[in-house]
């Protein structure tokens, strides 16, 4: 019974005590450091109502409608004389959908507020019954107002036609709404061109004052027109590398690519005879332009380098090899030691990397920056077909595919580099078996070379003949490499953050996917060629190295960043 839980605490039974208190002095707050000063501010309303400020907001017109008739709506439920409707009084959450009159309301409203903000001296005249003044930028439309709306008055007052159509709407062109409005009909007439969604502007009653403009200005905006018809993103053709440019024996810097195939006759049976496929590897020299072909059994990486190891018992090694990004030149390049190997290489081939020839590889989907070889590719098909239509009734065999491949470089190296001159002393055509076999087709050497003299030095002739290769190599033909042939302008480099959409040859253009580029890879120039980008499908996240001819840019990583 003595414990705290019954009687209470001690202090409860005493008397209260006079509390003594000590005297302060108040501190100055200019003076305490840690008192902070706090200022406050007024904020004066100047204008009353809506304005078009508050529609910068939204991006549709739609949304923007529908939010300006639930205002009205709560405006109306404080009305005292609301009583059609006793369940909408007061600030309310209505769900009630908005009918065409409220709709129609509330798009008067908003129009009517942006006229009064982009023409105030024309409406503020117009509606004290006076006539807009000459210097006005809508003086030539005839402007009059009916229902607090500026419209065009025009000669068409008596033609049969809707009010909508004989006196549209006057709306400026720089201005949100007018922008939120093109969109909007522009995605009504399924994101066609400009006359389609301008004409669905007129048709709704509206003139826009420099529509042409402001509708080309969306459609280049609109994200979906560049999915359905953007044009696929280019660059300034590129300065010509240097081993194009400069005097190197032949075939030290080649281009290779594989075609075909073709069938040929393996062996005879008793019903008739088994067949195969052949490929050819096409070896292009980048300096001279000389051709070489080399006839293989498969796409294998064990045919291609032992087509690699033919053409360098028969031309000399390379000092680098470009080619785009085959499967089999990749395993070949490895393998040879020509690019970055793997953890355990097979030791198969070590001396090109002995003598330093590398492998470069294109962008995967860049066939254009292969042109030196491509384009000797289509020659050599041409003129294949051509040799196959004399000899179709014969059969084609290895040996005979072989044979047809020899001549075909044999006449791909006697073709013209520049074109034929009509000039008497310099008969002879300027072509790669000039300097590859230095027979015929080369003039006789300059200077006195005769009797003991070209029986003893023979190796003058031949170095006089490769000099006069390379002196009109220079003078002849570098010159025909001087013009870029497309690709003129500069344009904008791709970025980082860049949203594209990713080009796909077995997809419609519907199908085709969004991706950012994560990585840009620069030229010697500075100019960006090629890129790495990212996609995502089904959770999954894929990685591509592709060229710029493969994107269609949607969003700047500016504007990205902006939004």
């Amino acid at each position: 019974m003595d414990t705290m839980w019954f009687k209470g605490p001690d202090f409860l039974y005493k008397l209260p005590e006079t509390e003594i208190r000590e005297s302060f002095e108040l501190v100055k707050p200019e003076v305490d450091a840690e008192i902070r000063q706090v200022a406050t501010f007024t904020t004066q309303v100047q204008k009353s109502g809506l304005t078009p400020e508050r529609f910068q907001r939204f991006s549709k017109w739609k949304s923007l409608v529908r939010a300006i008739a639930y205002l009205i709506h709560q405006a109306r439920s404080h009305s005292s004389s609301n009583k059609s409707n006793p369940s909408c009084r007061g600030w309310h959450e209505c769900r009630q959908l908005h009918s065409p009159k409220e709709l129609n309301a509330a798009s008067n409203l908003i129009l009517q507020s942006v006229q009064k903000d982009a023409f105030p001296d024309e409406y503020a005249s117009l509606q004290a019954n006076q006539t807009v003044h000459s210097s006005s930028s809508i003086a030539a439309l005839d402007p009059y107002m009916d229902e607090g709306l500026i419209k065009v008055g025009g000669r068409l007052k008596h033609a049969s036609l809707d009010a909508i159509f004989k006196n549209p709407i006057i709306l400026p062109s720089k201005h949100h709404v007018s922008k939120l409005l093109v969109l909007h009909y522009h995605a009504m007439v399924v994101h066609q061109g400009r006359q389609f969604t301008e004409s669905a502007v007129r048709q709704a009653g509206l003139w826009i004052v420099g529509c042409k403009r402001l509708v080309s200005s969306v459609i280049h905006h609109c994200i979906t027109c560049k999915k359905l018809r953007g044009k696929l993103e280019t660059q300034k053709m590129a300065d010509l590398p240097p081993e194009r440019l400069n005097t190197s024996p032949p075939f030290s810097y080649v281009g290779l690519d594989v075609f075909g195939p073709w069938s040929v006759v393996t062996r005879r049976t008793r019903g008739g005879a088994a067949q195969s496929k052949r490929w050819a590897i096409l070896f292009t020299c980048m300096t001279t332009r000389g051709v070489h072909i080399e006839v293989i059994e498969s796409l294998d990486t064990c045919s291609c380098i032992n087509a690699i190891r033919r053409f360098f018992a028969i031309r000399g090694p390379a000092k680098q090899m470009r080619s785009d990004r085959g499967t089999n030149f990749i395993a070949a390049s490895v393998e040879l030691g020509m690019t970055q190997p793997s953890i355990n290489p097979p030791n198969i081939v070590h001396y090109l990397h002995a003598n330093g020839c590398t492998w470069e590889f294109n962008p995967p989907h860049a066939s254009h920056m292969g042109g030196v070889w491509e384009r000797m590719i289509g020659v050599t098909r041409r003129l294949l077909d051509s040799m196959l239509l004399l000899n179709k009734h014969s059969r084609l065999t290895h040996e005979v595919l072989c044979t047809l491949m020899a001549e075909v470089s044999s006449i791909l190296n006697a073709r013209p580099l520049v074109p034929i001159t009509t000039d008497p002393s310099s008969p002879f055509l300027l072509c790669p078996a000039m300097i590859l076999t230095q027979k015929q087709s080369v003039p006789s050497s300059p200077g006195e070379f005769c009797g003991k003299d070209m029986l003893k030095s023979q190796w003058k002739q031949v170095q006089a003949l490769a000099n006069e290769f390379w002196s009109r190599w220079r003078n002849e033909y570098l010159n025909t490499l001087q013009s870029r042939r497309k690709w003129h302008r500069s344009h904008r480099d791709l970025q980082p953050g860049d949203i594209v959409l990713l080009k796909q040859n077995q997809a419609h253009r519907n199908e085709w996917t969004m991706a950012i580029i994560t990585s840009t890879f620069p030229s010697s120039d500075g100019k960006v060629r090629k890129v790495e980008v990212r996609t995502s499908s089904q959770g999954v996240s894929k990685t591509y190295l592709r060229p710029i001819s493969d994107v269609v840019m949607l969003l700047e990583a500016e504007v990205t960043d902006k939004k």
